[in-house]
């Protein structure tokens, strides 16, 4: 089980970074979200993987799951939640300024509208 948890966290986590080194606004996105789900499973993990047990200690209970990680990943779920939502719009008014939703957008630019340090024909 640990196994399979850690590949998890591995697959999410490479994923996520791949994502966020992209250069359009949405990849990036989904990148942060991901990077977001596999701390929530690192941390959902670190409280003991363990089936059918109590998350507190009750008269007869002999193992049980440390209930501190389960709060702390709900409210890391609500957070990111919030936070993508804020993203996305921000993402969504800067694409709508902008009409395009590149991330590193050239700043400077000459008069004929294309960066100087752009190859001839690439005016974004």
């Amino acid at each position: 089980m640990e196994l399979l948890i850690a590949t998890a966290v591995g697959a999410l986590t490479a994923a996520g970074i791949y994502l966020v080194l992209r250069l359009r606004t949405f990849p990036v996105i989904i990148g942060t979200s991901l990077l977001s789900y596999a701390v929530n499973v690192f941390l959902f993990a670190s409280g003991r993987l363990a089936l059918n047990a109590p998350p507190v200690l009750r008269d007869g209970a002999e193992r049980y799951t440390d209930p501190l990680p389960q709060a702390l990943v709900l409210t890391a779920i609500v957070i990111s939640f919030g936070m993508t939502a804020v993203v996305v719009m921000i993402a969504l008014g800067s694409w709508l300024s902008a009409d395009d939703d590149l991330v590193d957008r050239p700043a400077v630019s000459d008069g004929d509208g294309r960066h100087p340090s752009l190859p001839e024909g690439d005016a974004r």
